[in-house]
C-alpha cells in the first residue's frame, strides 16, 4: 500500500493513533539508579517491549516502531555494544514464535551490513516467518538514522531514474525504509530527554510529540494510555485552521 506524505495530503485522524513510534530511552539510567550494571537495564527493557507490543495490539494500533539501536550508538563502550548485539539475537530467538502466534509482523530497518552475518540471517528469517501477519506491524530500527534513511532513499531514486532532473516527495517516498507504513501519528520518547535524535526525520514531519520522564523499563500499558490521552487532546491541523478542522468534524 502506498502511503502519501502528510505534507501532501491530510491523513485520516482517529482517536487511537494508527502508528506509534518510540525512542526507548533510559535503560542505563534505570539500572544505575538501582546500583545495577547498565546491561541489566537493557535486559529489563526487553520485558517492556513485550508488554507495549501487546498493549498496542489490544488497543488497535496498527504500527509500532521502536528505535532499538541508532547509527550513533556504535560510539558507546564496546562491551555495552556487544551485550546489545547478543541481546538482540536472544530476543529474535525467543520472541519470534510469540510474535507469529499473536499475529505480529516483524520488520527490521536500518543498515544491517555492519551486523554479524548470523544476526542478519536471523533478522531476515524472522521477517519472512511473520510476513503474512496483519494484527500489528512491529518495526525495529537497528543501526538506523534518519539522515541515513533519506540519503539511501535519494541514492536509490537517482540510480533508478538516471535521466530525471527534477524529483518530488511522491517520487522519493517509496524508497524510504518505512514506505510500507503510514507516517507516525504519535512519537513517544521515554527517559526525560526532549529531542528526536536522528529518528525518522522525514516521517515525523507532522507527528504529535510526547515526552515522559519515565524510564523505558518502567513504561507500561498505563503509561502508554497517558500518551494516547495526550494525543487525543491535540488538534491535528496539518496546516489548516481550527475552523476548517471543526467544519470537517461536523461534516463527517
Amino acid at each position: 500500500m502506498k502511503h502519501q506524505s502528510s505534507t501532501l495530503a491530510v491523513p485520516e485522524i482517529s482517536a487511537v493513533p494508527r502508528h506509534v513510534a518510540i525512542i526507548m530511552d533510559g535503560n542505563g539510567r534505570w539500572a544505575t539508579k538501582r546500583f545495577l550494571p547498565r546491561v541489566a537495564g537493557h535486559a529489563k527493557g526487553v520485558d517492556a517491549v513485550r508488554s507495549i507490543v501487546e498493549a498496542c495490539a489490544v488497543r488497535g494500533i496498527e504500527f509500532l516502531t521502536l528505535f532499538a539501536f541508532s547509527s550513533e550508538n556504535w560510539r558507546r563502550p564496546a562491551d555495552e555494544v556487544s551485550v546489545l548485539m547478543r541481546l538482540f539475537m536472544t530476543v529474535l530467538e525467543r520472541e519470534v514464535d510469540r510474535m507469529d502466534a499473536n499475529g505480529i509482523r516483524l520488520k527490521i530497518v536500518g543498515d544491517m551490513s555492519r551486523f554479524d552475518a548470523k544476526l542478519q540471517e536471523m533478522a531476515l528469517k524472522a521477517e519472512q516467518r511473520t510476513a503474512a501477519n496483519t494484527r500489528l506491524t512491529l518495526t525495529v530500527c537497528a543501526n538506523y538514522g534518519g539522515r541515513w534513511d533519506i540519503m539511501q532513499a535519494v541514492g536509490k531514486m537517482v540510480r533508478e531514474q538516471p535521466d530525471a532532473t527534477d524529483f518530488s516527495e511522491d517520487q522519493l517516498q517509496p524508497y524510504l525504509s518505512m514506505a510500507y507504513a503510514p507516517e507516525p501519528d504519535l512519537f513517544i520518547r521515554t527517559g526525560g530527554e526532549q529531542r528526536i535524535s536522528n529518528f525518522l526525520l522525514w516521517q515525523l514531519a507532522y507527528s504529535e510529540l510526547y515526552f515522559t520522564e519515565t524510564f523505558w523499563p518502567d513504561f507500561d500499558a498505563a503509561a502508554l494510555d497517558l500518551a494516547i490521552e495526550s494525543y487525543r487532546q491535540r488538534e491535528r491541523r496539518f496546516g489548516r485552521t481550527s475552523a476548517q478542522v471543526l467544519n470537517q468534524k461536523k461534516a463527517s
